[in-house]
């Protein structure tokens, strides 16, 4: 099936042999589930099949419809297409029982850029976001989704709402909430969540307001906080430890560049990799590593290509995996830093390109890409998984819902827990909106 959804990907790249292209992509359909072929076919091209008709294989001799098509109209057909045979492609897989989402239940209150934090004792910890209503739409009431009965319901409210804040599972079991985006601008408060009693106390005050920034749980118990904006779209080089025995921040050492949106992934020798981000000057290439024996910064490789706005996951192996983002475009490409080498290499590129997307390490240690969008899905339904072994990205299973902007947690059974984000049901034609739907990915 991955083998298959690849050369469709093929198929679809760009090239001016368009009658070739669909007949192509019409013979790997067919080959995967011809009756979905034969739908695509009558949908996209306008072919009247017959009944029993079959779909052509023969990419010399296979109709080809779509001959003489204006511009405009090819390039709407060969979108329409792409997203018939990655759902073709989903569906057949779903079918086969490679990987399936079912709808979970709602979240009491419609969220995007907000936090989930998986606790302790396997429920998962909502705080915070947007919900697109008022002039500062950040939520202050909590919640927490429980696997066992698949519901979520209300908890404790912060003291203040915010969003693209922080959030850290501590050592003790509590939960460090930082920063953000409140009334105000870039938050300095920040507070714990005791699952316990379920509710939010004051914790010391950060040293400088922050939105957009990382928050990295160290091997020692101490919590990195790093870059971010602290206002007037200010990015910042400057990082701060959090110490939940003291319940303080103190400065630490700063980062060779300013940036935020960027990533922070603990590495197997309790560095933690810094990657990409933005600042003033566009999109960063750049990456560090900070280390908590000395309190410093040092660069190390950069990227193959400036990012912002894209995923890095902690591999098994102890590499880490860098997807998508953006720079002057969205990005469809990823790479891999090896932390042995200090060096950063391609490896194959996503099906499609995205930003604002999720990524998730599975048990089973492939890599599952969610949601996110691009100029012409601004929001996707599609997913992805990401082999490590083969180094290849193959279809997955098609959400419920359009998302970008949403939350993936990795339950403590193996499943995957989807919820928020900004989006819609994937054949609406309206405008998309805060979500408050959730759904499970059972690898």
């Amino acid at each position: 099936m991955i083998v298959r959804a690849a050369r469709i990907q093929s198929a679809l790249g760009a090239g001016r042999r368009w009658p070739t292209h669909c007949a192509r992509v019409r013979s790997l359909l067919a080959a995967i589930d011809p009756d979905g072929a034969n739908v695509v076919c009558r949908k996209v091209f306008g072919i009247k099949s017959r009944a029993g008709e079959q779909v052509a294989t023969d990419t010399k001799a296979a109709p080809s419809p779509c001959q003489h098509p204006s511009r405009g109209a090819l390039a709407r057909r060969f979108k329409t297409l792409r997203a018939a045979a990655i759902v073709v492609v989903a569906a057949a897989a779903g079918c086969a029982g490679q990987s399936r989402l079912i709808p979970a239940g709602s979240m009491t209150i419609e969220r995007e850029r907000d936090t989930a934090t998986l606790l302790s004792d396997g429920r998962v910890l909502i705080v915070g976001g947007d919900d697109g209503v008022g002039i500062v739409p950040a939520i202050a009431p909590a919640e927490l989704y429980d696997p066992g009965t698949n519901t979520f319901s209300a908890t404790g409210s912060t003291s203040t709402g915010r969003s693209r804040h922080m959030a850290a599972l501590l050592a003790d079991g509590r939960v460090l909430i930082a920063g953000g985006f409140g009334l105000f601008g870039s938050l300095t408060s920040a507070e714990l969540y005791d699952p316990k009693i379920g509710t939010f106390t004051a914790t010391g005050l950060m040293t400088v307001g922050r939105q957009n920034a990382t928050g990295t749980l160290l091997a020692d118990g101490r919590v990195l906080i790093a870059g971010g904006e602290s206002g007037q779209n200010a990015s910042l080089a400057s990082a701060e430890l959090y110490d939940p025995s003291t319940g303080t921040f103190t400065p630490t050492g700063s980062m060779t560049t300013a940036r935020q949106y960027q990533t922070a992934t603990l590495l197997g020798d309790g560095r933690v990799l810094v990657c990409g981000g933005v600042n003033v000057s566009g999109a960063i290439r750049s990456a560090e590593l900070y280390d908590p024996s000395t309190g410093t910064f040092t660069p190390t490789g950069s990227m193959t290509t400036a990012r912002q706005y894209q995923t890095a996951t902690l591999l098994g192996d102890g590499r880490v995996l860098i997807v998508g983002g953006q720079n002057d475009q969205v990005l469809a490409s990823a790479e891999l830093y090896d932390p042995k080498a200090g060096t950063f290499t391609a490896t194959g590129s996503m099906l499609y390109p995205r930003e604002d997307h999720s990524a998730t390490l599975l048990s089973n240690g492939r890599v599952f890409i969610a949601g996110g969008g691009n100029k012409d899905w601004p929001e996707m339904s599609f997913t992805e998984l990401y082999d490590p072994s083969a180094g290849t990205f193959g279809v997955g299973s098609e959400m419920n819902y359009a998302r970008s902007f949403h939350t993936a947690t990795l339950l403590s059974d193996g499943r995957v827990l989807i919820a928020g984000g900004f989006g819609k049901k994937p054949a609406d034609t309206n405008t998309g909106a805060v979500l408050a739907t959730a759904e499970l990915f059972q690898p």
